[in-house]
């Protein structure tokens, strides 16, 4: 069973810094993307960043300059620096992944329950 754990949320004031973490655990054979998303209260889902396995990047306009995606493959775990925070940053944040579970069977895909955060003052 494969679960997915973000950490790090919580308020902060705008111009503000926070870092998000989102640890894999669980019989994991290897991760191949991983994502991070965010819901704001009355809208969809969006994606804000994602990083290959070999550590390519992209990254929502919204966020571009501001935010820094990164993986730690030794430790199954994604990081999101979140810099210059907006109001408008504030949302759940999710964790979001690839992952095979074994050779036979192809990548499943995994979300984490979500983490907060919110930028007020």
């Amino acid at each position: 069973q494969v679960q997915l754990v973000e950490s790090g949320g919580g308020l902060v004031q705008p111009g503000g810094s926070l870092r998000l973490s989102c640890a894999a655990s669980g019989s994991i054979l290897r991760i191949n993307a991983m994502d991070w998303y965010r819901q704001a209260p009355g809208k969809q889902r969006e994606l804000v960043a994602g990083i290959s396995n070999g550590g390519s990047t992209n990254y929502a306009d919204s966020v571009k300059g501001r935010f820094t995606i990164s993986r730690d493959n030794a430790k199954n775990t994604m990081y999101l620096q979140m810099n210059s925070l907006k109001p408008e940053d504030t949302a759940v944040y999710y964790c979001n992944a690839l992952i095979r579970v074994s050779f036979v069977s192809p990548a499943g895909n995994y979300w984490g329950k979500g983490t907060l955060v919110t930028v007020s003052s």
